[in-house]
């Protein structure tokens, strides 16, 4: 059973909660500002990862 602490979300699934595009996920991938695993040939986000990236925007933007 998974829950929404170990679900992993798609490029496609985090462009689209965090309304980016490809190229600015990739880069925050790419920065280590959103962490991120690969599988194969699949890259995943951890549903928490885009949580404490989300949080951790915000406190910096405050």
């Amino acid at each position: 059973m998974t829950t929404a602490t170990d679900e992993l979300l798609t490029v496609p699934e985090v462009m689209a909660r965090l309304k980016l595009g490809r190229s600015t996920v990739y880069n925050l991938i790419r920065s280590r500002r959103l962490m991120s695993i690969t599988i194969g040939r699949s890259r995943r986000v951890p549903a928490h990862a885009l949580r404490d990236f989300i949080t951790h925007e915000i406190e910096e933007a405050a």
